[in-house]
Order: C-alpha cells, then sequence, then structure tokens
C-alpha cells in the first residue's frame, strides 16, 4: 500500500491517477513515475476529492492553469462564486482554488470539492480569522495547523503554505527595503502575526506537522511566495532570492516525506528577467514544478492586466513554467465577476498553449495546424469547433455579414486565401 502518489511512484505502483494522466499526456507510464519520484511532475489529487479528474504538472506536461474565486467581505454572496467554479470547470480550467477570505467557509469548500472535476487548491490563513472569528494576532499556532487539517480532510489537493518568510528573510526584506513591500495577502498576514506576537512562523516552525498532514491525505505542498515582488522595481531582489532559496530547502524536506510539492514565483517582472527567474527557481528548488502569478510585465495597465499576465505567463512557460495562475481585468481593483473570470481564463489558456507550442509538448502543434487547415478551407464552423473561445468567434463572424458566404467583411472580394484556393484549381476570379 502507498501513502502518496510520490510515495507510490518511487515504489513503483501506477496508480489510477497516473493511468489518466499518461493517457492525457502521451506519455510513458514509466517515464511519467520516474518524474513523479523525482519531484519533477506532480498529480495533486487528495484521496476525498472523488470528483476529481486528475491532472498532471511538471516537465513534459501542458501547461496548466488556475482560476481564483470565492468571497470577501464586501462580496459575500457563495452562490455567485459556486457559478463562478462551474463556468471555470466548462472553460477547461485545470485548477479552481477558493481563497474565500470572510466568514464560515468550510460548507461552500466542500460542496466545490463534491462537484468540481479540477484540482482544488485553498490558502488556509486566510480562512483562519474567519473560522475562529479572531484578531491574526489572537490565533495561536495550534489553531492555524488545526484550519490546515480541517482544508485536508475536506479533500482539498493543493494548499498554499507560505513556510519561506521566516524571521531570517523577513529581517533581509527590512534591512534592504522596497517600493510595494509585501502584497501577497497571506505574506502579509503571516508577516503580521510574527510582528505582532514575537514568534517564529508557525507554518515555518513546525513545517514537520504539516506534512504529517499533507502525507495522512495526500494533499500537494504548494509553497507559497510571500515575498514575490508587487511592482516590476521590487522583482529579482534580495527578499524574493532568499525566500526562494528557503522553498528549495522546504521542497526537499518534504520530498523525504513523499509529499508532493510546487513553489509559487512572481508576482510582477519585467520581460527581460523572466527566463532567467525561471532557471534560478528550478535550479534552486531541484526541478520542482513551478506556479506563476503572470508574471505581469508593466504596472501601468489596470482593466489590462489579462493581457499583461498573459504576455508574461507565455513567456514563463515557454521558459520552463508549468502552471500559470489566471489574472483577470479585475486585478488590483475588485473581486472579479463571471465575465472578468472568463477573460481572464481565455488569456491564461491562450499564454499556455503558446508556450507549449514552444516548448514542444506532444500534440500541441496539431491544434493549430487543424485551424489553419479549416481557415485555408474557408470552413467557418470547423474554425467557431476549434476556437479557444468558438462563442465569441461565431458572435463576431455574425454580427457582420459579408456579401459572399466564403469571405469576412475584412476583405470581402478581395480575400487572399479565396482568391488563391481559386487562382490554384485554375478558377478564374472576380473582384470588382
Amino acid at each position: 500500500m502507498y501513502t502518496t502518489q510520490m510515495d507510490a511512484a518511487k515504489r513503483g505502483i501506477v496508480t489510477r491517477e497516473m493511468e489518466i494522466v499518461a493517457q492525457k499526456e502521451n506519455m510513458d507510464i514509466k517515464e511519467l513515475q520516474q518524474l513523479m519520484a523525482q519531484g519533477k511532475v506532480i498529480i495533486p489529487a487528495n484521496k476525498k476529492h472523488t470528483a476529481l479528474d486528475p491532472e498532471g504538472i511538471g516537465r513534459g506536461m501542458r501547461t496548466k492553469i488556475n482560476v481564483n474565486i470565492g468571497i470577501s467581505k464586501d462580496c459575500c454572496n457563495f452562490d455567485i462564486e459556486l457559478e463562478k467554479a462551474k463556468k471555470a470547470i466548462e472553460l477547461k480550467a485545470d485548477a479552481i482554488m477558493d481563497l474565500s477570505s470572510y466568514g464560515k467557509t468550510g460548507e461552500f469548500r466542500r460542496k466545490l470539492i463534491s462537484i468540481s472535476t479540477a484540482m482544488v487548491g485553498t490558502v488556509p490563513i486566510y480562512d483562519a480569522v474567519g473560522f475562529y472569528d479572531k484578531e491574526i494576532s489572537d490565533i495561536t499556532a495550534e489553531e492555524f495547523l488545526d484550519v490546515i487539517e480541517r482544508h485536508a480532510a475536506d479533500g482539498v489537493d493543493f494548499m498554499t503554505i507560505h513556510a519561506g518568510i521566516n524571521r531570517e528573510t523577513v529581517r533581509r526584506f527590512k534591512k534592504n527595503g522596497r517600493l510595494t513591500n509585501i502584497v501577497s495577502r497571506g505574506g502579509s498576514l503571516m508577516f503580521a502575526w510574527m510582528e505582532l506576537t514575537g514568534n517564529e512562523n508557525p507554518f515555518y516552525e513546525y513545517y514537520d506537522r504539516i506534512l504529517e498532514i499533507f502525507a495522512e491525505y495526500d494533499v500537494t505542498m504548494s509553497l507559497g511566495d510571500a515575498l514575490r515582488p508587487g511592482s516590476i522595481n521590487d522583482s529579482t531582489d534580495a527578499a524574493q532570492i532568499e525566500e526562494l532559496i528557503v522553498l528549495g530547502e522546504l521542497t526537499k524536506r518534504a520530498w523525504e516525506r513523499n509529499v508532493q510539492v510546487m513553489v509559487e514565483g512572481p508576482g510582477h517582472m519585467a520581460i527581460n528577467e523572466i527566463a532567467a527567474n525561471m532557471v534560478l527557481e528550478k535550479r534552486l528548488c531541484h526541478e520542482a514544478p513551478f506556479y506563476v502569478l503572470g508574471p505581469i510585465v508593466t504596472d501601468v495597465a489596470p482593466g489590462y492586466d489579462h493581457i499583461t499576465s498573459a504576455i508574461g505567463g507565455a513567456i514563463a512557460a515557454a521558459s520552463g513554467a508549468d502552471f500559470l495562475c489566471y489574472v483577470t481585468p479585475a486585478e488590483h481593483l475588485r473581486l472579479p465577476d463571471i465575465d472578468d473570470m472568463k477573460e481572464g481564463i481565455i488569456a491564461s489558456r491562450i499564454a499556455a498553449h503558446a508556450a507549449d507550442i514552444a516548448k514542444g509538448i506532444k500534440g500541441a502543434r496539431d491544434w493549430d495546424y487543424k485551424m489553419s487547415e479549416a481557415r485555408k478551407n474557408l470552413d467557418w464552423d470547423k474554425m467557431f469547433e476549434l476556437a479557444v473561445d468558438g462563442e465569441k468567434a461565431k458572435r463576431y463572424r455574425e454580427s457582420s455579414k459579408p456579401e459572399n458566404e466564403d469571405t469576412c467583411t475584412m476583405c470581402g472580394n478581395m480575400c487572399a486565401v479565396r482568391n488563391t484556393n481559386k487562382i490554384l484549381k485554375g478558377e478564374r476570379i472576380k473582384i470588382l
């Protein structure tokens, strides 16, 4: 009997989840097992998440995307968040994180896990304040650990644990200073707790206890980047790199307990720094899968950060990142609505697919070949079927009808594709 997917891989046991992922990724099962045993590929799959359609994250895998949902004190309608989750699954998101930060979230979390075929992630520190109805400084280390265990028992597949921000990394952050300080919500809460209590980060101090919980339920450790840069001015600074070094050490400790790991990364970052940061993470964190927010490549586009993020995400994934956290047009402005969520998902899926082409992922270019073939044949229905967002493509087409069905209103009778096809067939064309 095995304890976790990583334990099974080390023992040479083929799990149901491995079989599904190997088939999806067109990968030999032995190769998959070897990569999992080395920590280079993970399959987040809590033993209690029975609705899960498992996915692999890491080397040789298709780049996956995550969608964030969840209530806040100002927007606390769980029904709307559940609709978002259903829409995210429909739009082929690979993972959904419940980032609820207000009230009693357990019932919603369990409902989400019961219906979600996508991986489900959480950030337990967000839930602690609402669960105990206490100020952050009044929560004890033991209470933080209890919340983690509750999430694991509910069936959460991966959890963001901000264990890399400890007394030493805080000292480095304070010594060097930053323009935008700490922008990670979980990181800022843990920083506040440490400063207000004078204690060490309990996620760092009691990391082995957390690993015991994760191993029992087979929860994947998502090592949170509490000190990720919140502006391009702060990227690749001393605090970010020192935390990354700590995350690499924590990665090895998790692997010793057969706990699967992915490492979270920046944040805001200029384009010319992205590739180097991906190499640095893989080096310092021993090729554990890398999960990035964006990166957002410029700070001046509120309302369009799904675009700034997609630019950075495509470069990051092409350079080695394995998992993209979507960003919506509402980033930095408000809680996203369902339309914002859709735009964020589509932008992230485009970025992920563009990166998969660059990485040479098996079958990635086939999709584009089929679309190009449909365009050459002026097969509009096939184009809509293949499109990332076929609904939008069809709506645009129908909103502006051409004189001839084999053209569009951009070029009309000057359509290059139609006219070239006709000439190659020996047919005459009429432009006027």
